[in-house]
């Protein structure tokens, strides 16, 4: 017999758990304990919502992480980085605590049950499970059903509240293993899909963020190649294709390319839509003018297939790597002739640097990110914080290896890639991570750099200051012609600031400051690294074509 707390811990370690995030509380001591004694590191964060997001991060690179919140605000401060978690399909296991079972319905501190604040029922709509345990011999089937949750199918967070004494109690040992089915359902479309591609005139494929949830980047490289059908990516899809391939329109939607737009309206009659919800935010800019004749849509989750776009779709369910790998072993392509106009006859403007002049207090945001990508390693990974300068990144950041960049285009949490950095990068210490961040986002999350401090974390944060939250101020300034409440009137020293909570930091105002901080950067391995980069207020982000 062993406690649950311990039985709970020793199914962590065989899941390849290393390390967990979270504040202490008392509900949840059992718990710390268990994690010191089986060498499972916990991460002290500076929030819960941090931790969450951290552990988000964490499960992005490992397959699965674990967020600890103490009962009562624990727990709540926790909902948001779970609300994110689902919205990037992270399997991430919540764990909050509830002072007592035995005394439920009594008047307790931080009471988490149906009496108090009932954290269950919270967590719902942002989990894929969410359950209490009331007594130790529930937490076999419990925790068997989460992590079958959290890893399967549409994957994502889960939530489990357990009582701290439910925590003490004995129980016979038992073993959740991770689920060997796996989520490889084939469509029986595969043929018709085959059809329809080899006899459309005019292709055009947009993917979105669930190729990133099933690693589908070679076999979305096959069939593009295979039928010279040329790419765009959602927002947050970005990532999921090379821009430096021949056949890349690059971004599209809010932060898209020009190049895009102006193939799209020489009479698409095939667009196939791998992994994207097709949000307001990756159809920006997409008119009625150029609705395509028809589409194709991959997606494992059937809830907003033809919802956004009133246009005959065939829908092909199931795991996005499966399907499109049965295209390619059921597809005879060698006996096919196929003839495409694709991109190379697409004439884009040449941009025009001219119009953005040097200052001598600040840079333009999109120079930076230029310069960003200079000095970046091309297999650097890219955490994108939601704000203008990400938009910047979706359109001008160039992609070399596909799973290099991520961001939500979804729930839109700001200042969650700071703490997604921290998690990413313990998950996985051989990569460069870098986060692209704003002074609005570090306002909200900055003090998560702390923890990569105390973590000796070489990551890389890049904050843009404005001195504004920009996206909104901008959006506000091009709807009412004025702005409210957006800018402030003390700005964030994000130098300072980051200096005092112990990490390295610069300030960049011209170009070269930003090639000596980065090299700075990949040259210190005991901490991060806060690169500030001081960027025009009066620039216009690429964010005004969402209606």
């Amino acid at each position: 017999m062993k406690k649950v707390s311990t039985v709970l811990v020793e199914n962590l370690k065989r899941l390849g758990i290393s390390h967990v995030f979270g504040i202490p509380g008392k509900a949840i001591v059992p718990l710390l304990v268990e994690c010191e004694a089986h060498d499972i590191q916990f991460v002290l964060s500076r929030h819960e919502s941090g931790s969450g997001f951290a552990a988000s991060g964490y499960a992005l690179k490992k397959g699965i992480g674990v967020a600890l919140g103490t009962s009562g605000p624990g727990g709540t401060n926790l909902l948001t980085a779970a609300g994110q978690a689902k919205a990037y399909h992270c399997p991430t296991l919540f764990i909050t605590g509830h002072p007592s079972a035995k005394d439920t319905g009594k008047a307790q501190g931080q009471d988490s049950s149906i009496f108090g604040t009932d954290l269950v029922r919270m967590f719902e709509s942002v989990t894929l499970f969410s359950a209490r345990v009331d007594r130790g011999d529930q937490l076999e089937m419990l925790l068997k059903h989460a992590i079958e949750k959290a890893t399967s199918g549409i994957k994502g967070p889960v939530h489990l509240s357990i009582p701290m004494d439910v925590l003490q109690e004995e129980i016979p040992a038992f073993i959740v293993e991770s689920p060997t089915f796996k989520s490889s359902v084939i469509s029986n479309q595969i043929e018709l899909v085959i059809s329809k591609l080899n006899e459309a005139k005019k292709t055009i494929v947009l993917l979105g963020k669930g190729v990133h949830l099933s690693k589908a980047y070679e076999e979305v490289r096959w069939l593009v190649e295979q039928w010279q059908v040329p790419v765009m990516t959602t927002p947050g899809g970005k990532g999921t294709f090379p821009t430096n391939h021949p056949l890349s329109l690059g971004a599209f939607g809010l932060g898209g390319d020009e190049k895009a737009t102006k193939y799209l309206k020489k009479s698409v009659d095939e667009m196939i839509v791998i992994g994207s919800k097709l949000s307001d935010m990756s159809l920006a800019g997409f008119s009625e003018a150029v609705y395509p004749n028809h589409l194709i849509h991959f997606d494992i989750d059937p809830t907003f297939i033809q919802k956004s776009l009133p246009i005959p779709t065939l829908y092909v369910q199931g795991d996005i790597k499966a399907n499109l790998a049965e295209i390619q072993r059921q597809s005879q392509l060698d006996e096919i002739e196929i003839i495409r106009d694709t991109l190379y006859n697409v004439e884009v403007d040449k941009e025009n640097s001219d119009d953005i002049q040097e200052n001598e207090t600040y840079l333009s945001a999109k120079i930076a990110i230029k310069e960003l990508r200079r000095f970046l390693p091309k297999d650097a990974v890219l955490f994108g914080d939601d704000g203008s300068h990400t938009f910047y990144a979706i359109k001008h950041y160039d992609i070399y290896e596909p799973g290099t960049f991520y961001f939500d285009d979804v729930f839109g949490t700001m200042g969650h890639a700071i703490g997604y950095s921290i998690g990413a990068k313990i998950a996985s210490p051989d990569k460069t991570v870098v986060c692209l961040t704003g002074d609005g986002c570090t306002f909200m999350h900055g003090t998560e750099i702390a923890t990569a401090v105390d973590q000796n974390l070489p990551v890389v944060f890049i904050v843009f200051n404005n001195i504004a939250l920009d996206m909104v101020d901008k959006g506000m300034k091009k709807m009412l012609g004025h702005s409210i409440g957006a800018t402030y009137q003390h700005p964030l020293d994000v130098r300072m600031f980051a200096e005092s909570l112990g990490a390295n930091s610069y300030r960049c105002i011209k170009t070269e400051d930003i090639e000596n901080a980065i090299e700075h950067a990949l040259k210190n391995y005991s901490g991060p690294t806060v690169i500030e980069i001081m960027v025009d207020p009066e620039e216009t982000p690429p964010i005004l074509n969402r209606v």
